[in-house]
This record gives structure tokens, C-alpha cells and sequence, in this order.
């Protein structure tokens, strides 16, 4: 989703979020009817399941190694110093040992691992959390940087303008603004997960974000523009309603049950797509791998319920290409919509994770929709290949979005920029249907509707069905 960079792989574990609203939990909690079907006798949270299923690997290397610890006849093939009279007994027992040995710290090994990933998983969050809270101070600092810049101007030349530097003091109460919902949103944050806790309260040393970080999170504010905001409502119709509409044309109400109609929105973002699906009735989920998104889509669906009770100024970092300084300050206002009017009933709900880590179960899905997201992919063709296993036969992905490789230009990544006749000769090798192609569907992304400089993308949009 953005021009550059990417985090994949930070969110290491398939985390459920929390119900979408109190008082909601049929509509927001995972069901079965949206969730791969666990093994017989699972009565865990879908995503502790499925994060179980991931190391099941490693359980059975220890349960190999334990098996070989029982002294079956013929097991041992390794060659054994010659023994002396008397010494069956202690090469019996050795062999029995080595394997218990080899067992034990197979099993110290993974717990070191796990250890690993946990603190690793603990200090992205934090991260994140501090990303959210140094905001202000960044912000601050650019607007100093461009005070003195300007205050270094001649004194005839300043004088041309006795507009700006009161310009840059709304910009400073703009920021502080911004810095207030922010602090909102990763209130609380470490409970958004149903099966997993942090202990950080984000109240700890606020200390420099990296210009990655920083950049991801004005991104995001852009974000709440695009999903929840009346002035999103054009880039919405251009991208999400063709999903939108062939979902609709695919699983009309005459011949199916809404309710059992299972649809999955990876690469979810803030949620609105996803959102808009549940509500006509489909059992939809999402599912987002940043937790600069997770995090802001928490905000709006558990937290936000008053049509445009929120502001934000998400055009402040813009300095170029505004016609009037008055742009570069003015707010949007969100939710446009009460994220909580889903219909009694309604089955939604989010995931975090990655994508290809937590959907493994094979023919699970009616329909998969993908909305600018294909080209985050290190590898589309294992985008492509976990599509096809997980969907059902017979059912259908669609897909809307150009080809901006995330990580084409870092260097330390994995990265295959594959042309979109190279991945249509994939889809069709895989054995999908093509029934529905479009190369040249116009949409924005998060559009600055008054810069004077705009990004349009020709997106392709298709619809492939896995045959029956």
C-alpha cells in the first residue's frame, strides 16, 4: 500500500483483534463460519490454533527424537565403539540417553527461539507505540526548521509576507491536535488483541522515531482520509465498489445465504472495505500485518461511534504543491459512518498477522478481495499460490490495484517485480478462470484532493475463478 519500504514479517503472529464493539460480539468475534475450521476437538481461539499449527514442525522433530528414546529394535544406525564383554547394559543405556539428550535440546533450542520472537514482537510494538507518541516532537521540529529559514530571509523579503509565521503557529496547534487523536489511539492498544498482551502502557521515555516510522505514520493519518472520511468517498467508489459490485453480481441474495458466504480482505487497512462487506450481510474478514494500521482501524471500530465526531489535519506535512496556504491546515472528519451500525447479526471481524503465516487451511474460502495490495508481496507468486489453496472450488478472487513493488529499491530484500502479463500467465497456469479483466481502471491513493500534484494509478481489475 505505500510507495516504499514495507514491514512485512514485523507482526510475526497471527493475533485475533478484539470485538469490533461492545454488546457486538456476534458481529465482530471470529465464527466458525469465518474461520478456518479448526481440528477435531480444538477449543482454543482460532489464531492460538493456527499459530500452534505453524511450529507444528518442531513438535514433531521432538516427537521423532522421543520416539527414537524408546529403544525400538533397528532405529540406531550410528556406529557404536566397539563394546567389551559386560558392556550390553551401559551401550543400551547410552542409546536410550542420547536420543532423551538430543530431544532435550532440540526442545531448549525452540524455547530460546520462541524467547527471541517474543521479545522481538515485544519491542516492534513498543516501537510503534513510540512512533505514535514522538509524532509531535517531529512535526514541531519541522515547523522550527522552516521558522528559521524563513526568519533568515531579508527583512524587506519577510516583510512581503506578514501572513506566514502565523501560518506556522495554526500548523503548531494543527500538530498538537493530530498528536491528541494519536494518543487516543494507542491508548489502551496493548488489549486489542484478544490472544495476546503486551505489558508497555505507553507511558514510558518517548525517544526519537526513525524517518521510516514516521513517514508510515503520516501515511496512516492519510489513511483515515481514504476509508472513513466523506472526502474519501471518490477514491472509495473507484476502488472498492468494483469489488464491491462483483461480490455482489458473484453471491447474489436469490441463490445464496448471505450469512454463509465466507470472504476474506487481506491487506484490510483501516477496514473500511472489509466493513462495507459485512455489512450487506457476507460473512467478511480482514486482515492487516501493520500495526500502524491495526492499531488506527481498532481506534475507529471499537472506539469511534459518532458520525464525524473526530478531526484530524492530515495535509499539515504536506509543504509543496498547495495553491492556498489555507489547504495545507484544513481537517477531515471522521468515522462518516457509525462503524457500529453493522446489522444485528453481522459476521466481521479482523486478524493481524501475515497473510501467507496465518491462511494455510486449504479450500476454505468462497471469495477473496484484494484492493491495492498483490504488489506488497516479496514473491506474488506465493501470494497467488496461498490464494489458490485456500480457496474453495469454485470460488472467485478478485482483485483491483496497480503494480508498485514495495520492495523493489531495499536492497537487503527479496523482491520480484513481475509485469502484469506475467502474472496473468501465472493465475493461468495455477488453473484459475479468467472472467472478468480490466487494465485500466483510474484510481488515487489517499489523494490530496487540493495539491496541486496528484498520483493516479490505471489499475487492473480481474476476477478469477478456481474451477469446481
Amino acid at each position: 500500500m505505500f510507495p516504499t519500504g514495507s514491514e512485512r514479517g514485523s507482526v510475526r503472529r497471527p493475533w485475533q483483534l478484539a470485538a469490533v464493539a461492545e454488546g457486538m460480539s456476534a458481529t465482530c468475534a471470529v465464527s466458525p463460519e469465518a474461520q478456518p475450521p479448526l481440528p477435531p476437538g480444538e477449543r482454543d481461539p482460532p489464531a492460538k490454533a493456527m499459530r500452534r499449527r505453524l511450529r507444528q514442525g518442531h513438535r514433531e522433530e521432538w516427537e521423532q527424537l522421543s520416539w527414537l528414546g524408546e529403544g525400538a529394535g533397528g532405529v540406531d544406525t550410528e556406529v557404536q565403539p566397539a563394546a567389551s564383554p559386560g558392556d550390553g547394559d551401559g551401550r543400551r543405556r547410552r542409546q536410550a540417553q542420547e536420543p532423551r539428550a538430543l530431544a532435550g535440546a532440540a526442545t531448549a533450542a525452540r524455547g530460546e527461539e520462541e524467547a527471541e520472537e517474543e521479545r522481538l514482537e515485544r519491542e516492534h510494538f513498543r516501537r510503534i507505540i513510540n512512533a505514535f507518541r514522538y509524532y509531535g516532537t517531529n512535526m514541531h521540529e519541522r515547523v522550527n526548521r522552516t521558522e528559521r529559514q524563513f526568519k533568515s530571509l531579508p527583512a524587506n523579503q519577510q516583510s512581503l509576507l506578514p501572513q506566514y509565521l502565523p501560518h506556522l503557529d495554526k500548523i503548531r496547534k494543527c500538530i498538537d491536535h493530530n498528536q491528541e487523536i494519536l494518543q487516543t489511539i494507542v491508548k489502551d492498544c496493548t488489549h486489542i488483541f484478544e490472544n495476546k498482551e503486551y505489558g508497555e502502557d505507553g507511558r514510558g521515555k518517548i525517544t526519537p522515531a526513525s524517518t521510516f516510522d514516521m513517514d508510515k505514520l503520516k501515511s496512516t493519518l492519510k489513511q483515515f482520509v481514504r476509508d472513513w472520511s466523506e472526502e474519501g468517498k471518490p477514491e472509495r467508489e473507484s476502488c472498492y465498489q468494483p469489488i464491491i459490485s462483483e461480490i455482489v453480481k458473484n453471491f447474489p441474495k436469490e441463490r445464496w445465504d448471505f450469512s454463509k458466504v465466507n470472504i476474506l480482505v487481506p491487506g484490510a487497512g483501516l477496514g473500511r472495505l472489509a466493513w462495507e462487506i459485512a455489512k450487506l450481510g457476507y460473512a467478511c474478514q480482514g486482515n492487516e500485518w501493520s500495526l500502524f494500521m491495526l492499531f488506527s482501524s481498532n481506534f475507529v471500530l471499537n472506539r469511534c461511534s459518532e458520525i464525524n465526531s473526530c478531526k484530524l489535519y492530515p495535509w499539515i506535512h504536506q509543504f509543496s504543491n498547495n495553491r492556498r496556504s489555507a489547504d495545507q491546515i484544513r481537517p477531515i472528519y471522521f468515522p462518516d459512518v457509525d462503524p457500529h451500525s453493522l446489522p444485528p447479526g453481522s459476521n466481521f471481524s479482523m486478524t493481524a498477522g501475515d497473510f501467507q503465516e496465518i491462511y494455510s487451511e486449504c479450500n476454505t474460502w468462497d471469495c477473496i478481495a484484494t484492493c491495492f495490495f498483490i504488489d506488497t508481496a516479496h514473491n506474488v507468486i506465493d501470494y497467488i499460490d496461498t490464494i489458490w489453496k485456500i480457496l474453495k472450488p469454485g470460488g472467485i478472487w478478485i482483485n483491483v490495484g496497480p503494480l508498485l513493488y514495495h520492495f523493489e529499491n531495499l536492497g537487503n530484500e527479496l523482491s520480484i517485480e513481475l509485469s502484469y502479463e506475467d502474472i496473468r500467465t501465472v493465475i493461468l497456469k495455477y488453473g484459475f478462470h479468467i472472467e472478468v479483466e480490466e487494465e485500466s481502471v483510474l484510481s488515487t491513493y489517499t489523494v490530496n484532493e487540493l495539491s496541486m500534484m496528484k498520483y493516479y494509478y490505471e489499475c487492473v481489475l480481474f476476477v478469477v475463478r478456481k474451477p469446481e
